[in-house]
């Protein structure tokens, strides 16, 4: 009896361990299979497949839905990027700096000043006058202005004023003319030039304000100069150190000119001066050199 319950209960130990060995294993990936109370390998998503394969969330679904909780990992988070669209890209290229020959410049501040006002505010209040006037035409105040100085600038060289002053009046008043004709021509030809480089150099100005101006201001400028030379001469001393110092005043003034007409920075707008800066120290303000 013995004998028979010991083969009995191997017999049965035996067929437990082999429906044990041919039972179904969950799956295991790799490593072992989950023990009881144990949960299985997590991949981001619940286990709910009746196969044993991980499945999506239940309310998972695309992002377009609006369906899904907030993301710390989407855009417009700190060191992510953000989208935006083509409209609202191009509302950061329209800056409020204006640049030459990019943008429409401004428009003038106001009504074109009066003659008086004009020359005066050349000499005295030149930055004003300048913006005011950077639109608008001056022919009449610079051709007048600069006529009259060419009439007078005969007699601040000491071989013309000694030509004229030694002719008959019918011989003088012709050489008179010319020299007063030549100057305008000479100041026109200057300006023109002037706004050429300014153009070259990335200017956006009109050309008869820019050659308006730089006639009116190599006129007044070198009215000083020419007073004292009607008397003493273009070669006296001090006749040469007040050319000296005009010329300088001239730079200046058409340096800010050009700036102001051109919407240059300083620089470009002396290289545009330096040739007619050049001509006029070398023609004009020292004639005798």
């Amino acid at each position: 009896m013995a004998g028979f319950r010991m083969g009995r209960g191997d017999r049965n130990n035996r067929t437990a361990q082999g429906q044990q060995a041919h039972a179904p294993q969950g799956p295991s990936y790799g490593g072992q299979a989950p023990q009881h109370g144990q949960r299985g390998p997590a991949y981001g998503y619940p286990q709910g497949n009746q196969y044993g394969y991980p499945g999506p969330p239940a309310n998972d679904g695309p992002e377009y839905f609006g369906d899904r909780g907030h993301d710390p990992y989407a855009a417009n988070q700190p060191g992510h990027t953000q989208a935006f669209s083509v409209d609202e890209a191009s509302a950061y290229s329209q800056g409020e700096t204006y640049h030459a020959g990019s943008a429409q410049p401004p428009g003038p501040s106001g009504p074109p000043l009066h003659w008086k006002e004009l020359l005066k505010g050349v000499v005295f209040n030149p930055n004003p006058t300048f913006l005011r006037m950077r639109d608008y035409t001056m022919w009449g105040p610079a051709l007048i202005v600069t006529f009259l100085y060419g009439l007078l600038a005969v007699f601040g060289f000491d071989g013309a004023r000694a030509d004229v002053i030694g002719a008959t009046f019918t011989n003088a008043v012709p050489i008179v003319l010319i020299s007063a004709v030549a100057m305008v021509l000479s100041a026109f030809i200057l300006g023109v030039v002037t706004h050429t480089l300014a153009r070259q150099l990335g200017g956006d100005g009109a050309w008869q304000p820019t050659v308006g101006l730089s006639m009116l201001i190599m006129s007044l400028t070198d009215a000083p100069r020419l007073v004292f030379a009607m008397f003493f001469g273009g070669d006296a001393s001090f006749v040469q150190v007040i050319g000296w110092v005009t010329w300088l005043g001239a730079g200046a003034l058409l340096t800010l000119m050009v700036s102001r007409s051109h919407d240059l920075p300083w620089p470009k707008a002396l290289g545009a001066s330096a040739i007619q800066l050049i001509a006029l120290l070398s023609i004009v303000k020292l004639g005798t050199f």
